[in-house]
């Protein structure tokens, strides 16, 4: 891959819409990545497990992977064809991120800060977050409150069927660096 030395680095903050105390991440990627592999890095450092649609909502216009089979003229853009410098060409330009929609997970992205290029910079880097992503199917925000009610509760009457259903350990707290890296480092 023959990667341009002069791109500027975006610092972009993401955070997941309605969702008290937040959860978010802190990211930096090259300006010149595309919206198809900046959804990606949201997949890998929220950690969602990308299986459901998405899009990028700047102003009135969605970005997205255009459905050739959709019997529908649509107005989604397509996302593989444009640069995060090209929808947010200036330090503190918020845009969305929808994953899931039937969950709906809206997620703000802002552009912290645009610093100069660093060819050191092979791939994305999360350089910090908080807070644990809802599971994937949880039934949105409603749903996830809902989720975490019933297994924080052992008296909870779904308390046992919730802890099933999530077939893991589950703390709305936790976030690893180091894994968001790691997955991260497999996008180039």
């Amino acid at each position: 891959m023959n990667l341009k030395k002069d791109v500027p680095i975006y610092q972009l903050k993401i955070t997941l819409d309605e969702i008290r105390p937040p959860v978010w991440r802190r990211v930096v990627v090259r300006g010149d990545i595309t919206l198809l592999k900046l959804h990606k890095v949201i997949q890998a450092v929220m950690p969602w497990d990308d299986y459901h649609l998405h899009q990028f909502i700047v102003g009135d216009t969605c970005y997205s992977i255009p459905l050739p089979d959709d019997p529908l003229p649509s107005d989604v853009k397509n996302e593989a064809r444009i640069r995060l410098s090209k929808i947010a060409p200036a330090e503190k330009i918020k845009f969305v991120y929808e994953y899931d929609f039937g969950d709906s997970w809206f997620h703000e992205i802002l552009v912290e800060k645009i610093l100069p290029p660093d060819p050191s910079l092979k791939h994305p880097v999360c350089l910090a977050g908080k807070r644990s992503s809802p599971p994937e199917d949880c039934g949105g925000v409603s749903g996830y409150f809902e989720f975490l009610e019933a297994i924080t509760d052992p008296n909870h009457p779904e308390h046992e069927r919730m802890l099933d259903w999530v077939g893991r350990p589950f703390d709305p707290e936790m976030f690893d660096l180091e894994e968001a890296n790691r997955l991260l480092s497999r996008i180039k």
